[in-house]
């Protein structure tokens, strides 16, 4: 079944019918993200420096420029007109290179294929900021939760859905915003089956399903006499067809001859 999701997702990728239509005017600059500005035929007029934390770099020639708030084609063009304005050069071609993307990131935790802190260099959606750290390992769950540092509030979002491509479930991203992939929810199979153990709970599992992914019952076992313990509570019959929740322990038993 994780298999089978997560196929969907690399081909719902590579046709883009899961991630809706996004405007995107480029990466926004910020305090300590790192660029190169090129001044293509006079390489003395360019340079390669951070942004300080007043929003600012130092250029050649024309002093200090805000470049906080600017996208790359907008620093280039600003930059453009102060070396024209200052009658350095008629008309230079001027390019923007980011080179560290830090000041705008998204942090991707927990039961994901490649944990950690991802820029934000163009619009993401939690779709694909998910496959850009390799979807869901087998370990984790089937719903992510996204943190906003925006108002501190935390909104579950089914793996499932966003495969599906519901747009309002797949949100868009802002800088600082922490996606995490809980371990898996899961169930306990102990007694008459073949593989005794802990497993993750897929999604309207049944009892039944549940003891096939066990291994199935034994011979000396029965689906008429697998008991259930939930919640810490007492145990009880478990009905064959009931769905799975989480924390619940099922013991098959041996049949009657």
């Amino acid at each position: 079944m994780r298999r089978f999701v997560s196929l969907m997702v690399a081909l719902l990728a590579m046709v883009g019918s899961a991630v809706p239509a996004l405007a995107d005017l480029g990466y926004v600059l910020g305090a300590n993200d790192t660029i190169t500005v090129q001044v293509y035929g006079q390489p003395d007029a360019g340079v390669t420096t951070r942004i300080k934390a007043d929003g600012t770099i130092v250029m050649p020639l024309i002093g200090t420029v805000k470049a906080e708030g600017e996208t790359q084609l907008q620093l280039a063009e600003l930059i453009k007109t102060k070396l024209v304005k200052g009658g350095y050069f008629k008309d230079p071609f001027v390019n923007v290179e980011i080179g560290a993307y830090v000041s705008k990131t998204v942090n991707v935790a927990g039961k994901v294929s490649t944990p950690g802190v991802y820029p934000l260099d163009k619009n993401y959606t939690v779709l694909e900021m998910l496959l850009k750290s390799g979807w869901i390992a087998q370990q984790g769950a089937g719903y992510v939760y996204l943190r906003r540092a925006q108002g501190a509030q935390e909104i579950r979002l089914d793996a499932e859905a966003l495969v599906r491509g519901a747009p309002d479930k797949n949100l868009l991203l802002a800088p600082g915003d922490t996606l995490f992939v809980p371990d898996a929810d899961t169930f306990y199979v102990y007694g008459q089956v073949a593989r005794p153990g802990t497993f993750p709970i897929m999604k309207d599992m049944t009892v039944r399903q549940a003891l096939a992914i066990a291994g199935g019952v034994t011979a000396s076992g029965s689906e008429r006499k697998v008991a259930l313990i939930r919640a810490g509570g007492k145990e009880v019959p478990a009905k064959i067809d009931d769905p799975v929740q989480k924390g619940d322990v099922y013991i098959v038993k041996e049949r009657l001859f």
